[in-house]
């Protein structure tokens, strides 16, 4: 499924299902026994019932709920006959919500649906189940008032918005993103051939053995992005397996990989440096030619790629190539 590959993105989403999932469960239960309340009223009329007369504030806070969603569930009440506000004495400005004798005998009409609603999520979630689901939202509720998420969220994205671009050499425990990375675009624009497969599932001997070298963009702790510099034969190097972070897009990951794979091509004294790649690719075949690529006439021969449809090798300018002799000096 969907969501749950998105994780913490989608766990509102997630959670959100699930209470549509059990409210239209429990709606449906109290058409078919003749109930005349709905499921998202329960909260509010079972306080009411067990406290008697009271505030929306109160309310609000016993339900965790804001102010504004009780008074507007409350109107709904009111409107169906179940609860009354009057005005409260000790405070004219304010007004208590307290079930009306209708109110009353629709919930004292429930007893035996609450029951069978009760036993009913037992047997389908299981004893065990449903106790690791009320553990964890217990445990996820307490959480969440002493560590609120929206300042959590927002701090974390200063650190990221303040944090440096770092690109590095590859690492073994680097390995997953190499492929997961790759992976994502490829699966995106394309699919994942035989050869992509190979190669990624095993870059050490691939890229790394035969002479190549691999460079991540890493974002505060983040992997977002990686490259590939394979060496087909002495001098001659192919910038290859190219993949950044949809969700990075746009903070300079790929160009700074593009310069630091140009960068290692001439501090090897590479002769040729060649990319493949697919027309469709705008983005990208725009960045390689602002960096030097020159496209060519037409695809490279013996080409590994069923999708490659482009072909361009790198021209550097006379400055640029100049300025990596004197680095190297």
């Amino acid at each position: 499924m969907y969501l749950p590959s998105l994780a913490q993105l989608a766990l509102g989403s997630r959670l959100k299902s699930l209470s549509d999932h059990f409210y239209g469960a429990v709606d449906e239960v109290y058409r078919a026994c003749g109930a005349g309340v709905e499921s998202r009223w329960f909260p509010v009329l079972r306080f009411l019932w067990e406290h008697g007369e009271t505030t929306v504030s109160d309310v609000a806070t016993a339900i965790g709920q804001t102010h504004s969603a009780v008074s507007q569930l409350a109107d709904k009440l009111v409107e169906a006959g179940l609860v009354q506000r009057k005005k409260d004495v000790q405070d004219g400005r304010r007004s208590l919500l307290l079930l009306t004798e209708q109110g009353q005998a629709a919930l004292a009409a429930l007893g035996p649906i609450w029951v069978a609603v009760r036993r009913g999520i037992v047997r389908s979630l299981g004893e065990e189940g449903l106790t690791t689901l009320l553990t964890a939202l217990a445990a996820t509720e307490q959480s969440l008032r002493e560590r609120p998420v929206v300042e959590a969220m927002l701090a974390e994205h200063a650190e990221l918005v303040a944090a440096k671009l770092e690109i590095v050499p590859y690492d073994p425990a680097l390995k997953e993103h190499f492929y997961r990375l790759n992976a994502q675009w490829l699966e995106r624009h394309f699919r994942i051939e035989d050869i992509d497969r190979e190669l990624l599932g095993d870059p050490e001997r691939h890229v790394l053995a035969p002479g190549g070298v691999i460079f991540f963009a890493r974002l505060a702790g983040e992997v977002i992005g990686t490259c590939a510099l394979l060496q087909e034969s002495p001098g001659v190097y192919e910038l290859s397996k190219m993949g950044v972070d949809e969700t990075f897009r746009g903070m300079g990951a790929g160009r700074s990989l593009l310069a630091a794979a140009i960068a290692e091509f001439h501090r090897r004294d590479g002769k040729e440096l060649f990319l493949e790649s697919n027309s469709r690719l705008k983005t990208a075949l725009r960045m390689y030619e602002q960096v030097g690529f020159v496209m060519q006439p037409a695809a490279r021969p013996g080409s590994h790629y069923e999708r490659a449809d482009v072909y361009m090798v790198y021209e550097p300018k006379q400055g640029a190539t100049a300025r990596a002799g004197a680095a190297k000096g």
